[in-house]
Parts: structure tokens; sequence; C-alpha cells
């Protein structure tokens, strides 16, 4: 099993939820974020004085799921959401050891 991290810009989150959907997760989490990466933000003009935006804010999505799915959804994100620019984002993946459903104690994928 893997667990997913994706952070994207804010407007590709319609996007990003067809493709898990369409790639079979079961489930995710969605948390507002702000933070920068190599873009650093942008300097912005207001009312004549000049000043430096460095935390943009980002949309993290997390889930659990089977390697193949994994992999499917990897492959959707990284065909389907650039655009080329900095500030796309970045995928995370970690190995998940065990994953249990507090309700009726199943384990391992059937937990998912």
């Amino acid at each position: 099993m893997k667990k997913i991290e994706i952070v994207i810009k804010p407007e590709r989150l319609e996007k990003l939820k067809v493709i898990m959907d369409e790639c079979g997760a079961t489930g995710l989490m969605i948390s507002n974020i702000m933070g920068y990466g190599n873009q650093k933000g942008y300097t912005a003009l207001y009312r004549g004085t000049k000043y430096t935006v460095n935390l943009l804010p980002k949309i993290l999505i997390s889930t659990i799921t089977t390697d193949e799915k994994a992999q499917c959804i990897i492959d959707r994100v990284l065909k389907e959401l650039p655009t080329g620019e900095q500030g796309d984002g970045k995928i995370f993946v970690y190995d998940v050891a065990e994953v249990i459903r507090i309700r009726t104690g199943e384990k391992g994928e059937n937990a998912l």
C-alpha cells in the first residue's frame, strides 16, 4: 500500500478529484495550505507600494491506496495536471506498513 500526498494549485483541485475517482481511490483528505517552492512567491504593487507575497495558497490532497491504484493516480496526474509553469506542485509517495479500520478491525487492503 502507498500513501500519496499531492500539493497543487487550488484551481487544479476539481480535475484532480476526477482523476482520483477514475483511478479508484476509496477516500481522500483535502487541506488548504500555504507555502512556496522554487518560485519564491511574487512581488505586487498596492497603492503605489511594492510588497512581496511569498506564501502562496496551495491544496494538499492525501490518500492511501493499493500500489496499482497509486501508479494510476501518479501517471494521470503527471499527464493531465501540468501547466508547464513553476508552482504546478509535487507528488510525495510513502510506503504504508499497515491500515486498520477502527469500526470493524479489518486490516490491510480490506480496511481501505
